[in-house]
This record gives structure tokens, C-alpha cells and sequence, in this order.
């Protein structure tokens, strides 16, 4: 079953051939609510790593003319914050890799100035200013600092495609691992002069973390544990969802639209992952984007349940996350980024040759991403 923590797949991959062309993120989500006003809002972390080997005192940013020219590719830590709503900001911190200091055993650890992110915590402060003038920074101006602990509760292991053997032999070109799919954040956090609570109840948090060569297009990505029940007529408290992918590459052949997908429904663990042959699966999945919003359809079935997602969020709550890939180029410069997706998964058992509901969930608080090259 997917459910089965693995935390060494949290830890540092960037190490012989990605050492010089690879990235490897650690990425967070979760809700705070506003001390003054008590509104909630939805916050991302992520600690970004990227050609370590290529290194030195200073960050490196592929962006910059003068590199792009000379094929410099880049090679940093990038602390990654921010927030979605209509005032969504994305800020960034770099670092070069003398400034870093990773723990690259079990469970993993990365510091650099006040900045750490573990399996357990996550602190650390971000300012930018002038960034107009500095395009290769690739975000807006503000400042954020925060102090969370995480207790990580389910896992979407997504199997031997990302186990030790695929990972020695770079088999895939993007990897992923969701350790902390259902993840209770608490702490503070301070957001441009405005401080926020995060308690465990209300965080809806998430972790995981993604690691390869080069990044998948398209790029989809919907999560949630903020699921209530039609049957039951209350929130559920062990449940959560996870789907993510694209058109994954394996040993540089593309799988045209796969994505792996699961629900832990009270429970019940339903899986639907195109890399386990023997469950029958198929997917089915298309975006669209209109004039004030962006809607997922996913339909994914195994040869026991089928799930039928449908997720929409404002285009004003979004915005377009940024990285540099590991040949330097910026290949995602419209990734739709969202915190506050809303939506309804219907669930279905096969039984006796026909689908049986199981449930109809409301889902909120969405972690959604869509992005194709451009």
C-alpha cells in the first residue's frame, strides 16, 4: 500500500551525475490565521538545491546574460516563501554553497544563515527588496520569517519507481515523494508586518519533495486533507488525497499523461499508479483555463475503485511559482500556483460489474498546480 513512510527518500540526492545537473526541493504548504484580523491564509516554504557541484561563495543564477552567454548553468539554495490569496507574494533567499551546510544521511537537515528545514522544523527569514532590478531573482518584493514545527502523519510512497535502484540509475528524469502528504504544521509566522498562528487543527498542511535532472511538462499537482463527507455530513479526520505528474521520462523515453494518484478515505487506501501494472489503472485528465478561474478534471481507475476529481480556483488567488532548471534555462514561465483550490471527488467501488458510490467529498484548502513548457 501507498501508505509506508520511507524518510530516506527525503533525503539529499544531488550526488554524482546530478551533483553537476540536478535539483532537489523540499516543499511545504499549510493555513495560519491572522492575529489582528483572524483570517485565514495559506503559506508555501520550500527549500530549493541545485548544481551543488558547480558551486562556490556566491549563488550562481543561470539568468543573468553574462552566464547565459557563457553557458554558465546555476548552482544555489533557494529558500522559496510566500503566500496565495489576492495579495499573493513569492519571495526568494539565495545562497551560495559555501554558506550551506546539509546533513545528507537520515533524516536529512540543510541550514544556511538563519534558514533550516528538516523532517520536524522549518525556520528561518526571507527579505527582498528591488527585486524589479533583478529579474534572475525571479520574484517580488516583501519579507517572511517563520518558526513551525511539522509531525508528517500519512505518506504517498509512490513504490519502486523512486527506490533505490531507479534513484542510483537516474532511471526517472523528475522523482517524487510525498512523506508528509497529511502534515500537522504548528508555530508563527510573520508575513510583511502581519503575524500569523499555525496550529495543528487548522493547518491542512503538506509536505513533500520532488528531485531529478529536469522538470515534466505538462506538470499537474492537486492535494488536500480538508475533506468533508455527503454520507457522513462532517469533516473527515483521516483522509487525504494526492495526485501529481504529467508526462514523466524514463531513461529519457516520455509516458504521454500519466499521473499517480491516491485517497486515504478514513482508512481505506485506494491507489491508482501507472507504475503497478498489475491495478489495472487509467487516467484520464484535462485543465482549462478561463477568464477568472482554472479547472482540473482528473478521472483515475484501478480494477477495484474509481475516483472522479474536480477542482477549480480564482486566477487572482494564483500565481506563476518560478525556478531556473538545471541546464539554466527557465522552462516553466506559466506554472499556475495555488493554495485555496475547491472542489468534489466522487468515489466509486466496482462491484459485480457496476460502480457502487462509496462518497461524495468537498474538498478546500487545494494544493493545485498546472504548467506546460512555453
Amino acid at each position: 500500500m501507498f501508505d509506508q513512510s520511507d524518510i530516506s527518500r527525503d533525503a539529499f540526492m544531488l550526488k554524482g551525475a546530478l551533483a553537476k545537473k540536478g535539483y532537489d526541493w523540499w516543499w511545504h504548504c499549510f493555513t495560519g490565521i491572522n492575529d489582528r484580523t483572524g483570517e485565514e491564509r495559506q503559506f508555501f516554504i520550500e527549500f530549493y538545491t541545485i548544481n551543488p557541484a558547480l558551486g562556490g561563495k556566491e549563488p550562481v543564477f543561470g539568468q543573468l546574460p553574462a552566464n547565459k552567454e557563457k553557458g554558465i548553468k546555476p548552482s544555489y539554495l533557494m529558500v522559496k516563501c510566500g503566500c496565495w490569496g489576492k495579495e499573493h507574494v513569492q519571495l526568494h533567499r539565495f545562497f551560495g554553497w559555501d554558506e550551506v551546510t546539509i546533513y545528507e544521511g537520515v533524516p536529512y537537515e540543510i541550514k544556511a544563515g538563519d534558514c533550516l528545514a528538516s523532517e520536524t522544523h522549518l525556520r528561518g527569514s526571507v527579505v527582498v527588496k528591488d527585486s524589479a532590478e533583478h529579474p534572475e531573482w525571479m520574484c517580488d518584493d516583501g519579507q517572511m520569517s517563520f518558526d513551525l514545527s511539522l509531525e508528517k502523519k500519512n505518506t504517498f510512497n509512490v513504490g519502486y519507481g523512486a527506490g533505490r535502484l531507479f534513484r542510483s540509475l537516474n532511471a526517472f528524469e523528475m522523482y517524487w515523494h510525498a512523506e508528509g502528504m497529511k502534515t500537522l504544521f504548528e508555530g508563527s509566522v510573520t508575513l510583511n508586518g502581519e503575524s500569523y498562528t499555525v496550529s495543528k487543527a487548522g493547518s491542512y498542511g503538506y509536505a513533500d519533495k520532488n528531485w531529478g535532472s529536469d522538470f515534466t511538462s505538462p506538470w499537474v499537482w492537486l492535494a488536500s486533507s480538508d475533506l468533508v463527507s455527503e454520507n457522513k455530513g462532517n469533516r473527515l479526520n483521516d483522509s487525504v488525497f494526492d495526485i501529481g505528474g504529467g508526462r514523466p521520462k524514463v531513461f529519457f523515453f516520455p509516458l504521454d499523461r500519466k499521473l499517480l494518484g491516491v485517497m486515504r478515505y478514513e482508512g481505506r487506501q485506494m491507489e491508482f499508479n501507472f507504475a503497478k501494472f498489475w491495478q489495472i489503472v487509467h487516467t484520464d485528465f484535462s485543465f482549462k483555463e478561463g477568464s477568472d478561474y482554472v479547472y482540473w478534471h482528473v478521472r483515475q481507475e484501478n480494477y477495484r475503485y474509481v475516483m472522479e476529481t474536480d477542482i477549480i480556483c480564482k486566477k487572482e488567488d494564483m500565481l506563476f511559482v518560478n525556478y531556473e532548471a538545471p541546464d539554466g534555462t527557465r522552462k516553466h514561465r506559466h506554472l499556475f500556483n495555488g493554495g485555496n483550490g475547491t472542489g468534489i471527488i466522487h468515489l466509486y467501488e466496482k462491484k459485480g460489474g457496476k460502480l457502487i458510490k462509496i462518497d461524495v467529498l468537498k474538498t478546500g484548502h487545494v494544493g493545485c498546480e498546472y504548467g506546460e513548457f512555453v
